[in-house]
């Protein structure tokens, strides 16, 4: 049966639907069988799937399949033309495997094994593969798909699926992060990620308004800039960013995590997500080089130089402490014999900062600054304390634990959380 499927061939786990499929239409193999159960039990505790394991296994084929339908369905939602007419064909197949009856099969094999799948309790809450918010939606998907009554009823379910979610990886995750293996860049989910909100950053409203405007731009497909935030360390660069992430992730935002020494994977990572209904933003924490490092000119040549044009879909947000991202020296601008031409290097390391067109100061707080951001801090965690009180052990904390900052009034109210 899988060999009539034109669509959605070559799928996640196609040995065990092969193997299934086999099962019920011809092998009385009962070593088969037992294997069968094995292996969707072992990928519900993975996932994190209950219920039908079987419905839930072909909702996860159709959920995390790319290919012609599915991508052009993802974002936009259904689409017009022949693609609807050859998908048709595949998901009438799927509807007679989502409508199988299992008793049958165990009666013909005389056993009393799948029952088991229909009916499957996972241990606990969530699985390893992704987590509770993705293993619910697909969950919703099985469903869905189970109840439908036709044939267009299934394809426009499943459309809907792919608009609101997307389909594959980039789909079904917020954030990435880079694996080389075997000399080839992979593009890697991160399953846990910190929930961060722009309203947990404490003042900052014109910088947060700053990086919220170019980001809406971009998510709107007008033009955008690169954005470097750059300033004091604790002072919320890093957690601007993965706020944005959060606030536009259902309009089709996904971030990339990609650190210095993967520079050289750039060209790969951006071809794998150039023609993808997403919006990328290529994410380089705490950005900074010394002379001896040479990775910027990989970066320089991907943001603007390059033969190559940077795709629409993508931009670059990095963080720094240092406004030109390359160590300088005083010498870089004195005289020197050995090199002829010195404002060349200086413009040379200059030259990185003034590829990002959006550049966001973020500077350390000042004494009332970080005293309303301790107050706004105990107030959201419940810490009770005379308003003096809390000041004044702030005031201590912050003189031992690395000056005034946002970081070190959420690591003091941590403290005094951990005292309760």
């Amino acid at each position: 049966m899988t060999n009539q499927f034109i669509i959605y061939r070559d799928v996640e786990e196609q040995q065990l639907l092969d193997d299934m499929i086999y099962l019920m239409e011809e092998s009385n193999e009962t070593a088969l069988a037992y294997s069968v159960v094995n292996r969707l039990v072992n990928l519900a505790e993975i996932n994190g799937f209950k219920g039908n394991l079987w419905h839930c296994f072909l909702a996860y084929i159709i959920a995390t399949h790319e290919n012609a339908f599915s991508m052009s369905c993802e974002i936009r939602g259904k689409v017009e033309g022949s693609i609807n007419d050859v998908v048709l064909n595949d998901f009438h197949i799927m509807r007679k495997l989502f409508d199988y009856d299992f008793d049958k099969l165990d009666k013909k094999l005389g056993l009393d094994i799948f029952k088991v799948i229909t009916g499957y309790q996972c241990f606990g809450e969530g699985g390893r593969a992704f987590n509770k918010r993705i293993r619910n939606d697909i969950l919703e998907l099985s469903e869905k798909l189970s109840n439908t009554a036709s044939d267009d009823e299934f394809l426009d379910e499943t459309a809907a699926f792919y608009k609101k979610y997307g389909v594959g990886r980039f789909g079904l995750h917020k954030a990435f992060r880079i694996e080389n293996t075997d000399g080839k860049a992979q593009i890697v989910p991160i399953l846990n990620i910190e929930h961060v909100y722009l309203d947990d950053l404490i003042g900052y409203e014109l910088q947060k308004k700053k990086l919220i405007d170019n980001t809406e731009a971009f998510i709107n497909g007008k033009k955008a800039n690169n954005c470097l935030l750059f300033g004091d360390s604790g002072t919320g660069k890093s957690s601007s960013i993965k706020a944005i992430l959060h606030k536009y992730y259902g309009q089709g935002l996904r971030m990339i995590e990609v650190y210095k020494h993967q520079f050289k994977d750039l060209s790969s990572v951006i071809s794998q997500i150039k023609n993808r209904n997403y919006k990328f933003i290529i994410y380089m924490d705490d950005l900074s080089f010394e002379e001896f490092e040479i990775e910027y000119k990989y970066l320089k040549a991907i943001i603007e130089g390059g033969l190559e044009i940077k795709p629409e879909n993508v931009l670059i947000y990095a963080t720094s402490n240092r406004r030109h991202l390359i160590r300088e020296k005083f010498s870089d601008k004195e005289e020197s014999l050995d090199e002829l031409h010195k404002s060349d290097t200086v413009q040379e390391k200059l030259s990185l900062a003034a590829r990002f067109g959006v550049t966001i100061y973020f500077g350390k707080p000042d004494k009332k600054e970080f005293a309303a951001i301790v107050l706004a801090l105990a107030k959201r965690h419940g810490i009770i304390m005379p308003e003096d009180e809390l000041l004044l052990e702030a005031n201590k904390w912050e003189l031992s634990h690395g000056g005034i900052s946002g970081r070190t009034a959420e690591q003091f109210i941590t403290y005094l959380m951990g005292k309760e």
